[in-house]
């Protein structure tokens, strides 16, 4: 039987949150992995998650044909998890979640490699996020281009390097209160991301359905509003959930878009928070899932308490109170 270590993955935005947990997961099952990023020289984290020589950094832009394709040579399987949530400069939602995903399909077809492109549930032509949009028609791109892609569409994902559970509890530890965008009543279904990346893995294995759309959520489908009780229960703060109209959230963020780290919410992000980020029942029905793959999803409490102790007022050797 043939080795993995024979198959080279094209891992494009390897090395960001879920990238690295994919990177982790292909090197488990002895792929070869060819990690194209835009900054190579800021992806040595990578190396340790391999052996010797399993890793190699290259340098591709998604928006530039030329290096997709140079990245894409002698390749087997193409991996697409570039995005990005605000647009800065030429890093518009079009550039890179619509035309760039097209990029790496064509040139993952003309190689004759297969497509695994990595989107988000929410995802739709007609959503009023421009993210949403952008993705939603990167995934007809890819279709278009290569039409035995997989796509798979996680929820919002958490994890120990995250942007969303370190967002707010970074600034649980500076604010007493938290804002609540629209009163936090719309409903997420969190997903752990290396759960997602054990699916990107078994996508690469062969083990999902060609040309089929996967629907990637946690255990438990959850308000904004009982996630951020959960976050504050977990690093021990008492802070008020204050809600925030979509109207005067939206008015904030126009300036609020330039503001750094965990202050940073623009107006799409705002958008987004207008509609649930859940499974579909299509979805459900078709076992498009974690649990079609046999993959049994992790909830959030069950993985915050992992990294999120150093949000503690002691960090995490703090006494809990009775």
């Amino acid at each position: 039987m043939a080795s993995n270590l024979e198959t080279l993955v094209t891992v494009f935005g390897g090395s960001g949150f879920l990238g690295r947990n994919v990177v982790r997961a292909l090197c488990k099952r002895e792929y070869r992995v060819r990690v194209a990023v835009r900054r190579p020289e800021l992806a040595g984290h990578l190396q340790p998650l391999g052996r010797v020589g399993q890793i190699h950094a290259v340098q591709a832009n998604v928006r530039y044909p030329a290096s997709v394709a140079a990245a894409m040579r002698d390749s087997q399987i193409a991996i697409n998890l570039v995005g990005i949530l605000a647009e800065s400069g030429g890093q518009s939602f079009d550039a890179v979640q619509t035309k760039g995903a097209e990029i790496v399909a064509k040139a993952a077809t003309a190689g004759g490699a297969r497509m695994v492109h990595v989107s988000a549930i929410g995802a739709d032509e007609n959503a009023l996020s421009a993210y949403y949009r952008a993705k939603a028609a990167g995934e007809a791109a890819v279709l278009a281009a290569a039409p035995a892609a997989t796509i798979l569409r996680p929820s919002l994902m958490f994890g120990p390097e995250d942007q969303f559970t370190n967002r707010f509890a970074a600034l649980a530890r500076m604010s007493p209160a938290l804002p609540l965008v629209g009163g936090g009543v719309n409903r997420l279904q969190p997903a752990y991301v290396g759960d997602v990346a054990q699916a990107v893995a078994d996508a690469v294995d062969g083990k999902t359905k060609a040309g089929a759309t996967y629907e990637l959520g946690g255990p438990e489908v959850l308000t904004m509003r009982e996630i951020m009780q959960i976050i504050l229960d977990i690093t021990e703060r008492n802070r008020m959930l204050v809600t925030l109209p979509f109207g005067l959230a939206r008015l904030q963020a126009l300036f609020l878009q330039f503001a750094p780290g965990a202050f940073k919410l623009t107006p799409d992000q705002v958008d987004m928070l207008r509609v649930d980020n859940v499974v579909s029942d299509a979805a459900k029905a078709a076992r498009l899932t974690f649990e079609g793959l046999g993959i049994a999803p992790d909830s959030i409490e069950a993985i915050a308490p992992q990294y999120l102790w150093r949000f503690r007022a002691s960090g995490q050797f703090q006494r809990k109170s009775a």
